[in-house]
C-alpha cells in the first residue's frame, strides 16, 4: 500500500506551493525534493493565485504569521479550492496566541482542507475554537500515549468527521484518520524533536503525497508520516558520535531521498483502528 504511494510521488513529481514558516523554508523545499516532489515557495498576495494555479497542492503553514502573508493564505486557499487542488493546513502554534488561533480557525472554516496536520495541542485548539467542545473533543489529553490511545483515536475520528478533513496528529505516537479509519503509527525517534522543522518538512511531503495519490488520501497521508518517521530512524543510524542535530537533519533528508517503496513498506510500523 505505502510502496505504491511512494512510487506515485517519484513517477509524477508533484508540484507543491508552500506558504510556510520562514524558519524552515529551505528544509521544507529540500525535503519535498528529496521525496520526489517539486516545491515552489511564494507568499506575496499578488503572486500566490498564479503560483497555486500551476501546482497540484498547497501547503499552508502558519509558523511565522504576519499581516502581509495572512491574506495570501486565504487567496491561495480559495484559488486551490476553485481548481480542486489539494490543500493542507499546518496550524503551528495554534493556541499560543490569539492571532495564530484565529487565523487557523478562519482558514479551517473558509478554505476546504484535505488535511489538517499538527500536534495534539494544536488540533485540540482547532476543535475547541471551531465550536466542538463536547465529549472526546474536550476530554482528550495533551499527549497521545498507549494509556489514552483509545480516547485519542476516538477524538481524531470525530474531528475528521466534523471537518471533512483528514486529521494527522504527530507525536510519540502518530495518528492519521478520516471519519472511519485511523492509522496508528509508531515510527520515528525522540531526537527528531531536537531539530527545528521536521513537522514543517512532513507537511510539505504529505501535500506531495496527496497530490500524487488523489484516490488514496488517507493512505497517502499515513505513508508520508511513516516515511518521515522511518527516515528519522535510518538517519539516526548514520549519525556519528561527534555529530549533533544539524548533521542529523541532513541524515534524515538523505534517508528520505534514498527511500524506496519496498524499504518503506518493510519499515513502516502501523496498525489500523
Amino acid at each position: 500500500m505505502f510502496q505504491k504511494c511512494l512510487e506515485n510521488v517519484q513517477s509524477t513529481t508533484p508540484l507543491v506551493h508552500n506558504i510556510t514558516n520562514y524558519v524552515t523554508v529551505n528544509d521544507v523545499a529540500n525535503a519535498i525534493l528529496a521525496c520526489g516532489g517539486s516545491p515552489i515557495m511564494s507568499d506575496e498576495a499578488e503572486d500566490v493565485e498564479d503560483i497555486t494555479s500551476i501546482c497540484g497542492g498547497l501547503n499552508i503553514n502558519i509558523g511565522t504569521l504576519n499581516h502581509n502573508t495572512i491574506p495570501s493564505m486565504f487567496l491561495a486557499g480559495k484559488k486551490a479550492n476553485e481548481l480542486g487542488h489539494i490543500v493542507l493546513l499546518d496550524p503551528v502554534g495554534a493556541g499560543a496566541s490569539a492571532l495564530r488561533t484565529k487565523t487557523a480557525v478562519d482558514l479551517m472554516e473558509k478554505v476546504k482542507l484535505d488535511v489538517i496536520r499538527g500536534n495534539i495541542s494544536e488540533i485540540k485548539t482547532l476543535a475547541i475554537g471551531s465550536g466542538s467542545t463536547r465529549g472526546v473533543d474536550a476530554d482528550v489529553a495533551d499527549s497521545v500515549t498507549e494509556d489514552n490511545l483509545d480516547e485519542a483515536v476516538a477524538f481524531v475520528k470525530a474531528f475528521a468527521a466534523k471537518t471533512g478533513s483528514i486529521i494527522a496528529i504527530t507525536g510519540a505516537i502518530d495518528l492519521v484518520a478520516d471519519a472511519d479509519r485511523c492509522f496508528v503509527i509508531r515510527n520515528g525517534r525522540p531526537e527528531m524533536g531536537r531539530i527545528t522543522g521536521t513537522g514543517c518538512q512532513l507537511s510539505g511531503i504529505m501535500t506531495a503525497y496527496l497530490v500524487a495519490n488523489p484516490d488514496q488520501k488517507p493512505e497517502a497521508a499515513a505513508a508520508a508520516v511513516c516515511l518521515m518517521g522511518y527516515s528519522g530512524e535510518i538517519g539516526w543510524q548514520y549519525k556519528k558520535p561527534e555529530e549533533g542535530n544539524s548533521s542529523y537533519r541532513n541524515h534524515i533528508i538523505d534517508a528520505i531521498y534514498n527511500m524506496s517503496g519496498e524499504l518503506l513498506e518493510k519499515g513502516a510500523k502501523y496498525e489500523i483502528r
